[in-house]
């Protein structure tokens, strides 16, 4: 499906923010920026560190094709969105979340999907304002004080050209994605798109344990996706032990051949467990 697709990684992008409705809500000195898309009962995507909403590029098409309406936002201080009043604190961030979906013309409560760090600020949002949460989808998330994997990072600073690109390649295959082959024009156009517009540090956010202080808050059923290879949170098994805690009946779906960006790395898969997920009535 999306090996066929061979228009220039610019033009994928495009097609796709032209089709978006665009809101804003206020978010520190500025604003938060919202895309969405489709008509249905909506499902609110939250991406991960160093990313924007295109961290979802290749999972909105199917969730409006099943009739559900996408809201992604930019989270504060990524992408177009500005930071929030308190950068090192995630209640901050959930409560800009929050105070922004309440504006906007979508019926809560909804359900939310965080990837990685957007998992840890769904979590606290849920906790800030259970009102607005129907249910939780937590992929690869961290936060949860268990041990980090190993994962390698090259500095970006200062490089053009070819050296740019390999290092992006490096970062993504270090941290994002398992397999070579799914560092494509396209994971890389949108990698080297949203690093530099990254203005907060998304270490505090997370580590060591900001996910796992917010669970026992969180009032709404949760379930998990994780990729079977994810790098810095390695073992699902181990990480929906941790969940369970406080969420005994949150379900994992661990998606076979994936990395740490998994509903990128196998968009396919991932889309079919979470339309499953969201299908079901919340227990």
């Amino acid at each position: 499906m999306y090996d066929s697709d061979r228009r220039p990684p610019q033009a994928i992008v495009a097609e796709l923010e032209d089709a978006a409705r665009r809101f804003e809500t206020p978010c520190g000195e500025g604003a938060l920026v919202w895309r969405a898309w489709g008509e249905g009962a909506p499902v609110m995507l939250l991406h991960g560190a160093h990313g924007a909403w295109t961290h979802w590029i290749r999972n909105i098409g199917a969730l409006t094709a099943a009739g559900r309406a996408v809201l992604a936002p930019d989270l504060p201080g990524f992408g177009d969105s500005t930071p929030p009043p308190v950068v090192d604190d995630p209640r901050s961030y959930a409560e800009a979340l929050a105070e922004g979906l309440a504006r906007l013309p979508f019926a809560a409560p909804l359900d939310v999907v965080g990837f990685s760090t957007g998992a840890v600020l769904a979590a606290h949002m849920a906790a800030v304002a259970p009102g607005l949460v129907r249910r939780l989808v937590l992929v690869d998330a961290g936060g949860l004080g268990t041990p980090l994997g190993a994962i390698q990072s090259a500095t970006v600073r200062g490089l053009e050209g070819a050296a740019l690109r390999e290092a992006h390649r490096a970062n993504l295959l270090g941290l994002m994605l398992h397999a070579d082959d799914a560092v494509d024009d396209l994971a890389l156009h949108v990698q080297a798109a949203n690093v530099p517009r990254a203005r907060v540090r998304p270490a505090p956010l997370v580590i060591p344990d900001q996910l796992l202080r917010a669970l026992p808050h969180v009032r709404c059923p949760i379930d998990l996706v994780w990729g079977e290879h994810d790098r810095p949170h390695p073992n699902p098994q181990a990480q929906a032990a941790v969940v369970r805690r406080h969420h005994p009946d949150a379900g994992l779906r661990v998606i076979r051949g994936a990395g740490h960006w998994v509903m990128y790395e196998r968009a396919e898969a991932f889309n079919a467990e979470l339309l499953g997920l969201l299908a079901a009535p919340p227990p």
